[in-house]
Parts: C-alpha cells; sequence; structure tokens
C-alpha cells in the first residue's frame, strides 16, 4: 500500500512538472497565422497589447495583465525562432521567483495551420493560487482556442 501510494505522490508530482500544451488547428494559411504571433499590431488584437515586439533572438519585451485586483508584470526575452514556423520566448514576473519558457510552433496544412503552444517550467513559480496550472491552461485555451481562433479566420 506504502508502495501505492509513494507512486502515486511520484506520478502526481511529474504531472505537475509536464509542460503545458494546447494544439489547435486553425482555418487560415500558416503566414497568416504567423504574422498573427509576431506582428505587434495584430497581436493586441488577440493577445496582449505590447509597446514592442521584434521576433528577432535576444529582443525583450513586456506586458501587464491584471488578474483579481493584483497586477502581474510579464518579462519575456526570444530565444529562438524560425520565421514562419517557431517562435520560443522566455516568461517571467516581476517581483516573483520562476522562470518559464513558451514555445508556439506552427505546421502548415494546405489552407490551414496547426498550431502547438508548449509551456514549460510553471512548477518554478511561487505555489500560491495565482500560478496554478489551471490558471494557465485556462488562460491558454482563451487565448490559442478562441482569441487567436477568431482573429486569423475572419480578419
Amino acid at each position: 500500500m506504502t508502495r501505492t501510494k509513494n507512486r502515486t505522490a511520484e506520478d502526481q508530482r511529474k504531472s505537475k512538472n509536464e509542460p503545458l500544451m494546447i494544439e489547435r488547428t486553425l482555418n487560415a494559411p500558416a503566414e497568416r497565422v504567423w504574422r498573427a504571433l509576431t506582428n505587434k499590431d495584430e497581436m493586441k488584437r488577440w493577445y496582449f497589447d505590447l509597446k514592442e515586439f521584434k521576433p528577432e533572438v535576444g529582443f525583450e519585451f513586456q506586458f501587464t495583465v491584471e488578474h483579481e485586483g493584483f497586477k502581474y508584470v510579464h518579462h519575456c526575452k526570444i530565444k529562438e525562432v524560425i520565421p514562419g514556423k517557431e517562435l520560443v520566448h522566455s516568461w517571467r514576473y516581476q517581483g516573483y521567483e520562476g522562470d518559464s519558457q513558451v514555445t508556439f510552433e506552427s505546421f502548415a496544412e494546405g489552407n490551414q495551420t496547426r498550431l502547438k503552444l508548449t509551456h514549460e517550467g510553471l512548477e518554478s513559480f511561487p505555489k500560491i493560487p495565482a500560478f496554478a496550472r489551471t490558471n494557465f491552461m485556462e488562460g491558454w485555451t482563451q487565448l490559442i482556442g478562441s482569441s487567436l481562433k477568431e482573429f486569423v479566420e475572419n480578419a
């Protein structure tokens, strides 16, 4: 019995450390989706309103999100870019421990695009309700599954 409990606790720990992944097929060509992911004027219509954004390795950007009465300043730095295919950036919060990474992967499939988002390192953030995995899942599902989808399919 103890052995089963330990294995279950270990499995729970592993699942908490697994990257969050969301994959959606968008009814829009890959070039259209890439532009939505990398053009600051388009990003503000479905993502966040960034003062500046360049899909170039080393470029740093930040934005603020209010959640339940608290403002969270996000600090990000572009780590990898494969034009039209992949965008990777760090994701940290000002004033909090932890460092994570967000990867957008785009796969052209005719006139559609399969988009895969991976957010790794969530377990590095403080164990407070604001940084609960479910909040990230809900947020990314809304952004990728609704906001981006509607933007690229109806623009």
